[in-house]
């Protein structure tokens, strides 16, 4: 019982940071826009790019890892079918935001 409320906890939180981690890249990347498009600031497009799909990145793997210990607290056929297919979604989503970031000059690079 302890445990399963632990990984319960656990899952919720680490959905959460996922949460905050796309939603702060977004809220990040729109105050960089608008001080690009105001002309505060000479960040080019590709950086606020790199510095949103960066966060989205981060998210993803929050995501995926509360997604594995819900699986955890219900090994259901149906949920590690259900877990396949959001890892697989995510992972593939990631290469292709992975593969963007890897364009990026080196010294953007995470």
């Amino acid at each position: 019982m302890v445990l399963e409320q632990f990984i319960e906890i656990a899952e919720t939180i680490l959905g959460g940071f996922g949460a905050l981690f796309i939603v702060y890249g977004a809220v990040i990347a729109i105050i960089e826009l608008l001080a690009r498009e105001t002309r505060l600031r000479k960040k080019s497009y590709r950086d606020i790019r790199w510095t949103f799909t960066t966060r989205i990145l981060i998210g993803l793997e929050f995501f995926v890892a509360a997604d594995v210990l819900k699986t955890i607290l219900e090994p259901t056929f149906q949920d590690l079918i259900m877990l396949g297919g959001l890892v697989t979604i995510r992972t593939v989503v990631s290469y292709f935001l992975g593969k963007e970031v890897q364009d990026l000059p080196e010294d953007r690079k995470m």
